[in-house]
């Protein structure tokens, strides 16, 4: 009566040595800067550890996008899956036969990987899913973003004070109100394209008209000085040239950015877009300050001309 249990137990241990064990995971994720996604697949307990009775198949919703056959060497791919490759030949002894896609082909959904060594096989499935995540790292968007509009605060400040204290002809009071304006839309469309998820043209998008326009504040400043001062001291081109040195700064950075995914350089585009707003701050400080002077005294530039004046009113007489 014992020989016919010991013939199931015997079956059955025979059975389950002919199945090939996997580990690794289940789920995959691949975000919009990867280039290449790579499909786990390890097998445990290979007992020739030779390519040459190895074969691998790799399936998409139950249908072959890739197989390698060890003893003939040959490949197959399905042409919607052109760069579909294992990882590394030379590790398949090892149980490796993890496969390579390109990150336009390695489409989300359900794959699967198909091993058999000699008479041994095995399968084991995987999930492809997209994680949706930004461009650049939370943090770094925050700061961005809230630099810039410090900027914008701090320059429509400072337009602010010299519209309304300083004489000023209607063109260029109108020049630096649609000056003001042009910039604050680019910086509000910006925003709105540069924190989308993903690393899409729009973002890239969203990044340079963040930077680019900025661009305006150069000659924008050069403009609200003038209406300041009749002779530009040496600090305010001191200043103007602070804001340039940042816009440069900026402009690098988003360079160096826009080609990368994640970005490598998004301190350089913090860095501009802080010199700028310290420039700006400074130019606030500048105008504020000397326009409080100027109450009572008359601008630079005027103290030589009033007493000319004067002159000529007692010749005259």
């Amino acid at each position: 009566m014992w020989l016919l249990p010991a013939w199931v137990l015997l079956s059955a241990v025979g059975a389950g040595s002919a199945q090939l064990i996997f580990s690794g995971t289940d789920v995959v994720e691949r975000t919009d800067c990867n280039k290449t996604v790579i499909l786990p697949c390890y097998v445990t307990n290979l007992k020739d550890n030779n390519p040459n009775v190895t074969f691998v198949t790799w399936k998409k919703q139950r249908k072959i996008i890739f197989s390698f056959d060890g003893k003939n060497q040959e490949f197959f791919r399905d042409p919607e899956f052109q760069s579909a490759d294992l990882v590394s030949r030379a590790d398949l002894p090892k149980g490796i036969a993890s496969l390579m896609l390109s990150g336009a082909e390695a489409t989300v959904g359900n794959y699967s990987c198909e091993v058999t060594e000699s008479n041994r096989e095995g399968e084991t499935r995987i999930e492809l899913r997209n994680h949706s995540g930004s461009w650049f790292l939370l943090m770094e968007r925050a700061i961005i973003i809230a630099l810039l509009f410090l900027v914008i605060t701090l320059c429509a400040a400072q337009s602010s004070v010299i519209v309304l204290k300083y004489e000023t002809v209607p063109q260029k009071k109108t020049g630096i109100i649609v000056a003001v304006i042009i910039f604050v839309v680019a910086a509000v469309v910006g925003t709105v394209l540069f924190v989308q998820d993903g690393y899409t043209a729009q973002n890239q998008a969203g990044l340079g008209l963040i930077v680019v326009p900025a661009v305006i504040l150069v000659p924008l400043q050069y403009v609200m000085f003038g209406i300041v001062f009749d002779s530009l001291p040496q600090a305010t081109f001191a200043l103007i040239g602070l804001h340039i040195l940042g816009y440069v700064i900026a402009v690098v950075g988003f360079a160096l950015c826009v080609s990368a995914c994640p970005p490598l350089h998004g301190s350089v585009v913090i860095a501009g877009l802080a010199i700028m707003a310290i420039a700006n701050l400074l130019s606030l400080a500048y105008v504020f300050i000397m326009g409080s002077r100027m109450k009572d005294h008359p601008r630079p530039g005027k103290a030589v001309e009033e007493p000319l004046n004067d002159a000529k009113g007692v010749m005259l007489e």
